[in-house]
């Protein structure tokens, strides 16, 4: 007897990536590219069918995380995607977003001081800006790790 219970032929079969990549729930979707770069997940693939799925991908869920903004500099249309994806979310959908520059420096990553504008413009909105000023969190943890081994030797 197969390891499931229901009755037989109750059970559905689906694929173990589709399942994957099925959300919990629409309170509960997100999505963040942290995993890889703009540049790798951006790039516009040639046929129109390919960049509206891609662009779909960033249009769904309820939440968008958008890690690591200005990590490194954007190609053009790199950065029109990113324009994209930002201007249809705009009042439909919440964004999370994470960046080591100031507002000032973004014309620098998107490499188009109005790209730039019309991006923040949008973001900034209807928005909450928390600033973190201090040490990396991280740098802290290795930095008080060196101490030790330092203390020890």
């Amino acid at each position: 007897m197969p390891p499931c219970s229901g009755r037989p032929g109750s059970a559905r079969r689906t694929s173990p990536s589709r399942s994957r990549l099925r959300p919990a729930g629409p309170a509960t979707r997100s999505t963040s590219p942290a995993s890889t770069t703009w540049s790798a997940t951006s790039k516009p693939p040639k046929p129109l069918g390919r960049l509206t799925n891609k662009l779909g991908t960033y249009l769904r869920p309820s939440v968008l995380v958008i890690d690591e903004v200005g990590y490194q500099p954007l190609e053009r249309a790199e950065a029109n995607l990113v324009f994209q994806v930002i201007s249809r979310r705009y009042e439909k959908g919440s964004i999370i977003l994470t960046s080591n520059k100031t507002f000032s420096e973004w014309g620098q990553v998107f490499g188009d001081e109005v790209l730039a504008t019309a991006i923040l413009d949008r973001l900034l909105h209807h928005c909450e800006v928390i600033s973190i000023n201090g040490p990396s969190y991280r740098l802290k943890n290795r930095l008080k790790a060196i101490e030790r081994e330092n203390d020890v030797a």
